[in-house]
């Protein structure tokens, strides 16, 4: 898997460590940026799912399980019926996290007959 993406991986380190770098892949987005405007800040990590075949999820996945609906005879490590999990979800700014919200929403309708 390292060797699969180790070209994306080596590109965000050269990104990371040479601001230049990255001012210039930002340019693409607002050409009029310049190294002026731009200063550091801490680096993230952020979990990326794969499928798989090892290949990088773009996009939710939504998980309910076959568990029991009652707590009173909990099965461990098993998911409830009643749960939707959403997994690789990115954390929402207030821009998409209405959008996000529907989305859910209505995966939770189809699947609980709501």
């Amino acid at each position: 898997l390292m060797l699969k993406y180790f070209k994306y991986g080596l590109t965000e380190f050269y990104r990371g460590v040479w601001i230049n770098a990255q001012v210039k892949q930002l340019q693409r987005f607002i050409p009029e940026l310049k190294l002026s405007d731009v200063t550091r800040g801490p680096a993230g990590v952020r979990a990326q799912a794969l499928d798989l075949q090892g290949n990088l999820v773009d996009d939710f996945v939504f998980d309910s399980g076959t568990g029991p609906v009652s707590t009173l005879t909990p099965v461990l490590f098993q998911l409830s019926k009643q749960v939707l999990h959403v997994r690789n979800a990115p954390s929402p700014g207030a821009t998409s996290s209405l959008a996000i919200a529907k989305m859910i929403a209505i995966e939770a309708k189809s699947r609980f007959a709501l």
